[in-house]
């Protein structure tokens, strides 16, 4: 099998097979994100991809669960991902899961018809970072996307059956535009309702624009304090049942399951990291991207 560049998938997905459909990220503006800083985005030969499926086949006797790579797969037209899907389909009988990276405006860009389609094809989840609800934040961070947009792409993939996992990043207002970011995020997170939902600790990583405004003095990170205040009116206010991965290595209290059911022992476990934690440290602990 071939992989061109870093290969990233979300932690959810760590049993699955990674097949490589696209390269790089169709946007690839975000301030914060590096992911895909060493390659230009483009769609594989489908005779390259073919080809990987067939020498996972040789090495993998049973396959439960596939994830295409790298960013937004979705981007790439419908007529060729049916080709991918039904390949995978005719390959990996067995499987019962096939996800991907999609953007919200991925899902605008296509029909409900042909979202349908992949959706009867196999395509059964697709990760989607949201990042923010705050109409000033997705434009600081070069997100090229509006909460309106995000609003109706979600609006799309619920149509045409598609589940959602949607991911969003404590802490990415700065600690100036903490209270806008995490209140225009938890309100739009409502008006979305998506199936499961990944937040994640603000972490800098090297190289990127965010990293150079870090050191001007452009963006100030937030306290530790303002991040577990943002997870607290999150846990709060979400009035959605949804799935919440809330493991990821950045966050400072990892925790996971479903919010409803969960939302008291959630919220008991950020007040007590709220009343124990010494608040000295400025900057969230910094670890890998997903």
């Amino acid at each position: 099998m071939n992989y061109e560049g870093k290969v990233y998938r979300p932690w959810p997905e760590y049993r699955s097979i990674l097949i490589q459909t696209t390269l790089g990220c169709s946007i690839n503006t975000c301030t914060f994100c590096s992911m895909f800083d060493d390659k230009r985005f483009k769609v594989r030969p489908i005779e390259d991809v073919f080809k990987d499926i067939e020498e996972a086949r040789l090495i993998y006797p049973h396959v439960e669960s596939i994830f295409l790579i790298d960013g937004n797969v979705m981007a790439a037209r419908t007529d060729y991902l049916l080709k991918i899907f039904d390949k995978l389909r005719s390959t990996f009988p067995e499987c019962k899961k096939t996800s991907l990276y999609s953007g919200m405006n991925d899902f605008r860009r296509k029909t409900i018809a042909e979202l349908k389609e992949l959706k009867d094809a196999g395509l059964d989840m697709a990760y989607s970072g949201l990042e923010s609800g705050d109409r000033i934040v997705l434009e600081r961070i070069k997100k090229r996307m509006s909460p309106e947009q995000a609003i109706e792409g979600m609006a799309m993939a619920k149509e045409a059956g598609i589940e959602v996992l949607l991911s969003f990043i404590f802490g990415l207002g700065g600690r100036e535009r903490s209270k806008e970011h995490i209140i225009a995020t938890t309100d739009i997170l409502n008006q979305m309702n998506p199936e499961q939902i990944a937040p994640m600790a603000l972490a800098i990583q090297p190289g990127t624009v965010m990293e150079q405004e870090v050191k001007n003095g452009e963006f100030i990170m937030p306290t530790q304090l303002q991040v577990l205040e943002e997870e607290k009116y999150l846990l709060e206010n979400l009035n959605i049942d949804t799935f919440y991965w809330g493991d990821h290595g950045n966050n400072i209290v990892p925790q996971k399951g479903w919010l409803l059911d969960s939302r008291d022992d959630f919220l008991r476990n950020i007040n007590h990291a709220i009343a124990s934690n010494p608040m000295a440290k400025d900057n969230v602990i910094q670890t890998f991207s997903w």
